[in-house]
């Protein structure tokens, strides 16, 4: 008889599963535009929850919803005058919890914007800080006395158009607003506003939210001496704004929005998986950047501008763009964008109107290849293009203010096209609040559903590869080529290897000479393969990407 014997044994190592936000594909949703449930022709929280499963049939693992909240809309949501309830044309708090319930059902977190570097002229915060030097919310704001010849305090400017300082009668000083003057700026050096802010994203987690977007948080707090900014050199790029003129050094980046930083992840830690990160652009924006997410203990993730307003997309760029966020110990982890509200529709930036068909399948494999987050635009999936608005019709307090120097942030807020044949895209019933766009109808969502090839189809498809593929959606990004018109790419995670080869010339190029693709035939399967490419063989902005086997 056989006795057996045990064994001491090591314990296995235990593999902590990585966060649901790592790597997670997000769709962002601009309320005005996304669907109109009620005839009025603005979008609304009703209408998004209509029109979820469209968003979950995508594959994404979250939305991102731009602000809802009650505003005057001078900056349409982005001056809040009451963080903790929706404006009355978006719905009610409760439309906002059926939407809530709706996305979980369908397995979507839900991360919504939070604006705290300042809020609206018509918040009651301000109204009261306003009124007086000594109440209890004077110094919620960032009030100044005149210089002694009755100008503004420093000679700071608006992103918008003019001096960042406006005059206010009531209390005979000026008050800071780095954007409209109806967006005054918040004092978060005050404790007091800072609690307050916390208490803003209690609100919203206890109502179920499972991540937070921060918009400009890099301008949550000034330089207390108000010191000038210097001039910036001269770029050789046309300055289209008074606030192009300077480096942003002192009415920004301060170094206290760190320690913030850390109180707000604090609070989000108490509620679990909650998702934060920051929108960053400027000057500094990488350096920003790394400081709000390094570590365990600021925000997960953090975006910037390097490719929503790129003119151009080559090799070198996302080559140089990725080689910022190595994966060093204890960096953050990048978010990415190729589009979003603010910018312009990358495909009427990047290619030729005769080419957007095959670049947008092309720039869906490329953007689910990227390491870190990436967010798709609501109609990005659809290969939406920039709008042209007639000046007339403009909305965008920007655009109207710098015109026509300053291209439009309305073309690229369109209404989404659901239907191609319904009036109005299917978006609404009544006039919609900015025109659809005719050269849009073509690309809707029920002509793109009932096409096998469509880009629809297609970027569904990458998102299911990037969710089945822990290489695709965490691990190691290495370019191993980059010329004037080929990227090669390989992505790696534990003993998978993915690489991915992409013509972003409108013209057939050559076969890149790597030694890993001379065999590759042999040591590889393909995963997806777009516009003719196939092995030795690169057509006109051909995509493939191959695992290794």
């Amino acid at each position: 008889m056989t006795q057996s014997r045990s064994h001491n044994l090591a314990p296995a190592a235990v593999v902590e599963p990585a966060p649901w936000w790592r790597g997670a594909a997000i769709y962002q949703i601009y309320p005005r535009s996304f669907c109109d449930s009620n005839g009025d022709g603005v979008g609304d929280l009703a209408g998004i929850t209509s029109r979820l499963e469209h968003v979950a049939k995508l594959g994404v693992d979250a939305i991102w919803i731009s602000p809802f909240f009650t505003s005057p809309m001078r900056d349409f949501g982005y001056d809040v005058a009451d963080y903790c309830d929706v404006d009355p044309i978006f719905g009610t708090l409760e439309d906002f919890d059926r939407l809530v319930a709706r996305a979980h059902e369908l397995g979507l977190k839900v991360t919504i914007d939070q604006v705290y570097a300042h809020t609206s002229d018509l918040h009651p915060w301000f109204e009261a800080s306003r009124q007086s030097r000594d109440n209890d919310f004077a110094d919620w704001y960032v009030w100044e006395d005149p210089k002694p010849d009755g100008s503004p305090p420093s000679n700071w400017q608006s992103v918008f158009g003019g001096p960042a300082w406006t005059w206010d009668a009531r209390r005979c000083q000026y008050y800071l607003h780095n954007f409209l003057a109806s967006q005054p700026q918040m004092n978060a050096h005050n404790p007091a506003v800072q609690d307050a802010l916390l208490g803003v994203m209690k609100f919203w987690l206890d109502r179920g939210v499972d991540g937070f977007r921060i918009d400009a948080l890099n301008f949550l707090m000034h330089d207390p001496e108000l010191r000038d900014n210097p001039p910036a050199p001269y770029d050789g790029r046309r300055r289209t704004r008074p606030f192009d003129f300077q480096l942003k050094i002192y009415n920004q980046s301060h170094p206290g929005i760190v320690p913030f930083i850390e109180r707000l992840r604090g609070l989000c830690d108490e509620y679990g998986a909650v998702f934060t990160v920051a929108e960053v652009g400027g000057d500094l924006a990488e350096t920003e950047m790394k400081d709000f997410t390094a570590g365990e203990g600021r925000l997960n993730s953090a975006y910037g501008f390097d490719f929503l307003y790129a003119p151009e997309l080559t090799p070198a760029f996302v080559r140089d763009v990725l080689a910022k966020w190595p994966g060093e110990l204890g960096e953050g982890w990048p978010t990415w964008a190729f589009e979003n509200h603010d910018a312009p529709r990358a495909l009427s930036r990047w290619c030729a109107p005769e080419d957007a068909d095959a670049f947008g399948r092309m720039k869906a494999v490329l953007f689910a290849a990227l390491r870190g987050n990436i967010i798709i635009y609501q109609g990005e999936e659809l290969g939406l293009t920039q709008v042209d608005i007639p000046f007339e019709q403009l909305q965008d307090p920007e655009a109207i203010a710098n015109w026509p120097l300053t291209l439009s942030r309305d073309g690229a807020r369109t209404p989404m096209p659901w239907a191609a044949q319904a009036e109005q895209g299917g978006f609404t019933s009544g006039t919609p609040w900015l025109p659809v766009g005719a050269e849009n109808l073509a690309r809707a969502v029920d002509r793109q559903q009932a096409d096998p090839h469509s880009l629809l189809k297609l970027t569904t498809q990458m998102l299911r590869l990037r969710r089945e593929n822990d290489a695709l959606r965490m691990g190691d990004f290495m370019v191993l080529h980059a010329d004037e018109n080929v990227l090669v790419i390989r992505r790696t995670y534990g003993m998978q290897t993915i690489v991915g080869i992409f013509n972003l010339a409108a013209r057939p190029v050559g076969w890149p000479q790597i030694d890993w693709l001379e065999g590759a035939p042999a040591q590889g399967s393909v995963l997806v393969a777009v516009n003719g490419a196939e092995f030795g063989h690169l057509p006109a902005h051909a995509a493939i990407m191959i695992q290794e086997r």
